[in-house]
């Protein structure tokens, strides 16, 4: 057997990169909306330069993003004309929260969100919803220093809470935080930090963390308690390191990567701390503000299924042996892999590291995984018949899902879905540009807001419809 029949076949984006409608339906501000394109936005992500609202000398392109909040019937009909099974959105927490630590939800973002569902299911698609994807009101950065504070676990108790009882019946299928280990390398992004001067960054990052992971279990636990049918996963930014040769060092400097890594989800699924972390801790003397009830809080709610995004593999090395440059990723930079070819972003291609990378997953936790996210970042561009001919896009695809169907058929992993990342073109979240095109429909915006926001199908629709029509059986391409 090859793809499961019931295999959840479809695509991905998230509220901050695709939504829009920023000050729309009550709405707060959100720190991905003070995100600009251009030079700041590496270090905003980071927490290294703090801003925490507009102003004159910059674009902030989730603004706007590509406006689903007014196109969201348009935009479904075309995912439902592709035959999607699932399609994952995430959570807006200022449209339901607008400061975040109010006591009661704004009912003009719960009902959005109602009709977003609702019409989901008009076309036969699962809502995947991601509760928190990089999105954190502004106030609570402001006034508790975001997710540094214990507080903001009550803050998300009362979020998801909101969530379950409202949504009872309309999704199932929930990610609790998206590419959790983004904390440690975009922790304004992942956490809402900014650091001050004279801090000891490392050990804000893991207490925020340790918040995020006990929001994680109690939200897992009133999903099941609200409806036993939720299913809840965890998500990590994955991608297998390689070491840079067969030296011992760099097989164990590569471990380490794939530990630090593979952190987030060892305590999400496993429910508790790994001992190489605890080790490696207590070694620079950082001290988890661990309280009374999460110990037991973690191990009684793991999660159901593991869920990530795969771009590219890694490459890892000891730093007495590093050789050779850089190459960009998925936010951040690793070693180049001399064997593999890349995008236009820098970003390299790695089909079996895909394949290797689920296998490490299944192996390590022994649940069903998910892909929620992979794809590849490419310029796209009318000819002069007005088509998009993304063949690039479609070979990328190709390769990724085969390797998809390898590791079902021929290593046995049980897998749930598969999205791409993203279903629709939408702001790149690691740049910010536009220019940067994921999906198979063509977005009119440009890198400075441009454009007239209509759509466009891409070669690559009619090939994915192909493919979930036949369950991943017909990967063919007529080149052209």
């Amino acid at each position: 057997m090859s793809f499961p029949k019931d295999f959840l076949w479809g695509g991905a984006t998230a509220a901050n990169q695709y939504e829009g409608g920023y000050n729309e339906g009550g709405r707060g501000l959100a720190n991905v909306d003070v995100v600009p394109h251009g030079e700041d936005r590496y270090p905003i992500i980071t927490g290294q330069m703090k801003h925490l609202d507009f102003d004159e000398d910059h674009y902030y392109p989730a603004k706007v993003g590509v406006d689903f909040y007014h196109r969201y019937k348009e935009d479904i009909a075309l995912l439902g004309e592709m035959g999607f099974k699932t399609f994952r959105i995430s959570i807006a927490w200022t449209r339901i929260f607008p400061n975040g630590d109010e006591s009661e939800p704004n009912e003009e973002g719960l009902q959005f969100y109602e009709d977003v569902f609702k019409e989901m299911h008009k076309h036969g698609i699962e809502p995947l919803v991601t509760i928190t994807h990089f999105d954190m009101p502004i106030h609570l950065i402001k006034e508790y220093g975001g997710w540094r504070n214990r507080k903001v676990v009550d803050f998300y108790e009362n979020l998801v809470r909101t969530l379950f009882t409202r949504y009872k019946g309309l999704v199932k299928y929930w990610i609790t935080f998206n590419e959790i280990n983004m904390i440690l390398h975009a922790p304004f992004m992942g956490a809402g930090l900014v650091f001050e001067e004279g801090e000891n960054e490392e050990e804000v990052k893991y207490i925020a963390a340790h918040h995020e992971l006990v929001a994680s279990a109690l939200a897992t636990k009133i999903a099941k308690e609200i409806d036993p049918e939720n299913q809840i996963g965890c998500m990590i930014a994955a991608g297998q390191y390689y070491p840079q040769s067969p030296d011992p060092k760099d097989v164990r400097a590569a471990q380490i990567e794939n530990q630090g890594n593979y952190f987030f989800v060892d305590v999400q699924s496993r429910g508790e701390y790994p001992n190489y972390a605890l080790k490696d801790l207590e070694r620079k003397g950082i001290k988890i503000p661990f309280e009374e009830g999460d110990k037991e809080l973690l191990k009684e709610n793991t999660v159901d299924y593991i869920s990530f995004s795969y771009y590219s593999s890694r490459v890892a090395a000891h730093p007495d042996n590093i050789e050779g440059e850089l190459t960009a990723g998925n936010i951040f930079e690793s070693l180049k892999n001399p064997y593999l070819k890349e995008s236009e972003w820098g970003w390299q291609i790695d089909p079996l590291g895909f394949r290797i990378t689920m296998n490490e997953l299944y192996d390590r936790y022994q649940k069903p995984l998910f892909v929620v996210e992979n794809g590849l970042g490419a310029k796209d561009e009318f000819n002069e018949n007005g088509e998009i001919i993304d063949d690039y896009r479609i070979e990328y695809l190709q390769e990724h899902i085969q390797a998809m169907k390898d590791a079902i058929e021929l290593d046995g992993i049980e897998m749930l879905g598969y999205t791409t990342w993203g279903a629709i073109d939408l702001v790149s979240a690691s740049t910010g540009e536009m220019a940067k095109r994921y999906g198979f429909v063509y977005v009119d915006r440009d890198n400075e807001g441009n454009g007239t926001l209509d759509r466009s199908k891409k070669k690559s629709f009619d090939w994915y419809k192909k493919v979930i029509e036949t369950n991943g059986e017909d990967l063919s391409n007529t080149k052209g």
